[in-house]
């Protein structure tokens, strides 16, 4: 069974590539909770205000492990290049953001095969460019993401409770099926028993009605006697 956290990260990418198809944009948290040996999505997104303006925007990630003072560079974008910076994350780092445009609005990054090395903040920093008819307006916003890198996936109580609730309605549903076919097999055995009364009814009459005329004639000679 697939767990919470990949179904949670394959519905951000959906939400990602639904809003970069059809041009709208929406911002949503990243998650923060890996699991080691995993991959994890590093969402960030950041929506430009005004969609009619040309603009060109690069994005950068920073990292600091837990117990650390200094953030480190670790992965730059500017449309189409992109470079991995810190070799902790050579060939684990992989692009998930807008792609095809310079008009960058989200800036995601897979981390592939996820170890406890992983956990501390990650700081996402979208610099944009703003094309106006005067002059250039240049825009820079930062997002930070707080990761936890744990052996197993935690289950939440939602999920718990939409399983638990999944398997009750699959059992009621057997049950109102089991009562709904033996109510059919009575019915249609009562109306078969109802056909077979009616039949035979109908043969008696029949039999009556086509009696022959001597068998009437002696018996009306024993009643008249």
């Amino acid at each position: 069974m697939i767990c919470l956290q990949e179904l949670m990260s394959s519905f951000l990418v959906f939400i990602l590539c639904v809003s970069h198809c059809h041009g709208g944009c929406a911002e949503v948290d990243s998650m923060t909770e890996a699991v080691a040996g995993e991959s994890f999505l590093l969402g960030c997104i950041s929506c430009k205000r005004r969609e009619e303006v040309p603009a060109h925007a690069t994005v950068d990630w920073h990292f600091k492990p837990t117990g650390e003072d200094e953030y480190v560079h670790i992965f730059h974008y500017d449309h189409p290049h992109l470079e991995i910076l810190n070799e902790h994350f050579f060939d684990r780092l992989e692009w998930q953001g807008t792609m095809g445009t310079q008009d960058v609005q989200t800036g995601a990054v897979f981390i592939h095969n996820v170890t406890f090395n992983d956990t501390g903040t990650y700081r996402c920093t979208f610099q944009r460019t703003l094309s106006l008819p005067k002059d250039n307006e240049y825009i820079t916003v930062e997002k930070e993401v707080e990761l936890i890198v744990v052996a197993e996936a935690n289950r939440e109580m939602l999920s718990v409770v939409s399983e638990i609730m999944m398997y009750v309605l699959i059992v009621v549903l057997q049950l109102w099926m089991f009562v709904v076919l033996i109510y059919c097999y009575r019915k249609i055995w009562a109306e078969h028993e109802a056909r077979d009364a009616r039949k035979a009814l109908k043969a008696q009459k029949k039999a009556l009605l086509n009696e022959p005329l001597h068998l009437k004639d002696k018996c009306d000679g024993v009643l008249m006697e």
